[in-house]
């Protein structure tokens, strides 16, 4: 039999209501008379029911994550960083997998059935109206990894997409090189436009054109060895940026099958640093982003967003650097 509240009470000495305020944050209760009940509910054993607790308080401490792409691996760090950044402050991650959902209203709906306090919408590759449906839910809301849309009034925590793509055409600048591709992520993501954008206008202000530009359908291995497939079909070029480092482990798969050499046939950047570019194998010349300093933003954003539901809109951008290995032939020279 499960120990209840009223046994508790009895070991102490106290009221049922005195142990209830012991485990509520911020209930009115003295040091004398919490330490009693924590000591009586350790002797027996017992664990405040959270469901009850959150209908006293009307907080379920649920925060949902929601996310479309499970295929890529960094989904996992990220979710791994999230789901412990939340449990050590005490709240719970509910996480939401809206890979083939396309309507932002049944996602609102289903975790309002669940009485979140709060989503965090962790992808840059969900429209921006995933967002805003909580907004107007009045469900406090954070878009992590997204675009800023100053129309739409959501808080948002990510980094310059533009700029990393100009930061990658400088790279391959500084490389010597002047004949180069853009593998992209799928078309329809913001992060993919802002990324080629910003590599394209850099490039052109240092007179160069992309040679070849190709999109993988999703953040995938087999995607991005089909996209550099079709690419190596179409035009030879002496280096690729990728928007993504699994879609960039793909196509250098495919490379090597058409027995080309990583860096002295083709020369490689990705984005993200997600463990698989540190490998061996790979050594992969990659942008990385600060996602442990998205992460934190975030969830910080989001709880003091359940304390304040009126506080002033708030777009963080973090600053994004090169990790130099393997993958693009040494500079040249001077």
């Amino acid at each position: 039999m499960a120990i209840t509240l009223k046994e508790v009470a009895k070991l102490a000495g106290v009221s049922r209501s005195a142990v209830s305020r012991s485990f509520t944050d911020g209930a009115s209760v003295s040091d004398k008379t919490r330490k009693k009940v924590e000591k009586a509910a350790r002797e027996l054993g017992y664990s405040p029911s959270l469901i009850a607790r959150s209908l006293a308080t009307n907080r379920t401490k649920l925060i949902g994550l929601v996310a479309n792409n499970f295929q890529n691996p960094i989904f996992l760090e990220v979710f791994d960083l999230y789901t412990q950044a939340l449990q050590e402050k005490g709240l719970r991650p509910l996480l939401v997998n809206l890979s083939n959902e396309t309507d932002p209203e049944i996602s609102v709906q289903m975790l309002r059935q669940y009485r979140v306090d709060g989503v965090i919408v962790a992808t840059s590759t969900l429209p921006s109206a995933f967002s805003l449906a909580f907004k107007k839910a009045d469900v406090p809301v954070v878009h992590a990894f997204g675009r800023f849309d100053p129309t739409h009034h959501v808080h948002v925590v990510g980094i310059d997409n533009q700029a990393c793509g100009r930061m990658a055409a400088q790279t391959l600048i500084r490389h010597g090189y002047k004949s180069v591709g853009f593998l992209g992520g799928p078309k329809f993501a913001t992060s993919t436009q802002d990324r080629e954008q910003g590599f394209r206008q850099h490039l052109r202000e240092n007179g160069i054109e992309i040679q070849s530009t190709h999109y993988a359908d999703a953040y995938a291995y087999d995607a991005g060895r089909r996209a550099m497939h079709e690419l190596l079909e179409e035009q030879k070029v002496e280096a690729i940026f990728c928007g993504d480092d699994l879609i960039c482990i793909g196509a250098m798969d495919e490379a090597w099958s058409k027995g080309l050499r990583i860096p002295e046939d083709i020369g490689f950047i990705g984005f993200n640093d997600m463990a698989m570019a540190s490998w061996q194998a790979y050594n992969l010349t990659t942008i990385r982003q600060p996602t442990r300093d998205i992460i934190k933003s975030s969830i910080e954003l989001v709880v003091s967003m359940v304390e304040n539901p009126d506080r002033a809109l708030e777009t963080r951008i973090f600053p994004c650097d090169v990790v130099e290995r393997g993958t693009l032939r040494p500079m040249p020279k001077s």
